[in-house]
């Protein structure tokens, strides 16, 4: 069996080769896989029928399955989402900030690849195409690994990524799919920094915590995405409802999915209850202050700790509030650093919020499913970072990519 250094290293090498590829060569490619993917639809489906399978007896969480499961449709989009990535700008070779010093020499900053990115993910296979397509795009090479969960998913679509590649004679290892779960080479794998440039995982909080305690390679963190809606005492309700809706019941199972709702008590008694109404329809479990449970038929009370939960499913926290301070000292206590809403029509207050609140994504009359890449403009992301540093939100090309000085003189010394 290779080896995972072996692994590394040969991603390693095919990194230097896809460096050296022109915007033309990498769009071609990745245009190829796309076509290559949608050709290869029943042998995805077979591979993913085997993991919900094994899922299923495994008694997976709703949210999990749902992650998991590909359809012919879900196909299509992970090759369309391949094909928006062809046509985005090329971020390699980008200069910026050309200037002249006192002596004559120019200096200026030139974008260049990370190098080799390592995906540690859990049930969701659509991250082996994104994944690729976006690391092809920016000159890096990528190591997959996926949880047991998408083993065969996984493998079924890196493999048909690899005979787009073959056609075109890059090298395979630049997609590489671990193809044992084991924990223990996974811990190896975190180790490789001589050959791993960056780690990117993806999934719930405990396997965010267990890869940035072992790895010795710089981690982009999210652990979890608790966010929030604040209906203003100057909302408009119905664009509140469509965004509370939209929010929280569209796709509870995902991290830009609502978790806490906060209410201006001025307009809580016509909010909430249109807010219960539809939540008794949607079978939306409350968490309720004290001051909102009365407009709940059902509901439980929300204790402090509550407020620091991401549900995944279709259950939220919900708080009045006397003021817009409170309801802004209330984000930054529980914010996860994902995505906050405010839904209001007084623009000075939108512009408050906006300046106030610095988790990675901040909307005004926008529904928080929008803090995606490709709702963003980024075609796909490889990962969404609740860490400021090196990135910050949905990660799509730049950031997966770095700078590098670049100096043009004619023959100065110092």
């Amino acid at each position: 069996m290779t080896t995972i250094k072996a692994i590394c290293k040969q991603a390693k090498s095919a990194a230097l080769q896809l460096a050296q590829l022109s915007e033309a060569d990498k769009n071609q490619l990745l245009l190829a896989m796309a076509t290559q993917l949608e050709a290869d639809t029943a042998l995805i489906l077979a591979g993913n029928a085997k993991d919900m399978a094994a899922g299923r007896e495994k008694q997976l969480a709703d949210a999990m399955l749902d992650r998991l499961l590909l359809t012919e449709e879900r196909i299509k989009s992970l090759a369309n989402a391949v094909r928006a990535i062809a046509a985005l700008p090329d971020p390699v070779g980008q200069i910026r900030q050309m200037a002249p010093r006192p002596n004559g020499i120019q200096v200026g900053k030139m974008r260049i690849p990370l190098g080799v990115i390592a995906m540690i993910y859990e049930a969701r296979p659509n991250v082996t195409a994104d994944a690729g397509a976006l690391c092809l795009k920016s000159g890096n090479a990528v190591i997959l690994r996926g949880g047991r969960e998408a083993l065969n998913s996984s493998l079924a679509i890196a493999a048909s990524l690899h005979k787009a590649m073959e056609t075109q004679g890059i090298n395979p290892a630049a997609i590489s799919v671990i193809p044992d779960p084991d924990r223990a080479l996974l811990l190896e794998l975190l180790q490789q920094k001589d050959s791993v440039d960056l780690v990117i995982p993806r999934g719930g909080e405990g396997l965010i915590h267990f890869v940035s305690d072992h790895s010795k390679i710089p981690v982009i963190q999210h652990y979890k995405g608790i966010c929030h809606l604040y209906v203003d005492k100057a909302a408009d309700l119905d664009k509140a409802m469509a965004l509370l809706l939209n929010g929280k019941t569209q796709r509870p199972g995902v991290c830009n999915a609502l978790e806490t709702l906060l209410v201006h008590q001025d307009i809580a008694p016509q909010f909430l209850a249109l807010a219960s109404a539809a939540f008794e329809e949607k079978q939306v479990e409350v968490f309720a202050c004290d001051l909102s449970l009365p407009y709940f038929a059902q509901a439980s009370k929300a204790d402090e700790a509550q407020f620091d939960t991401e549900y995944l499913r279709l259950a939220i926290s919900v708080k009045t509030v006397a003021s817009y301070d409170e309801a802004v000292a209330h984000i930054q206590r529980h914010s996860s650093g994902h995505t906050e809403v405010i839904c209001t029509q007084d623009l000075s207050t939108a512009q408050r919020f906006l300046k106030q609140i610095n988790s990675a994504v901040v909307m005004v009359n926008a529904s928080s499913r929008f803090s995606d890449g490709g709702e963003l403009g980024l075609g796909a992301e490889i990962g969404i970072s609740t860490s400021k540093l090196h990135a910050y939100g949905p990660m799509g090309l730049e950031s997966l990519t770095t700078e590098k000085y670049i100096v043009i003189g004619d023959g100065q010394t110092r």
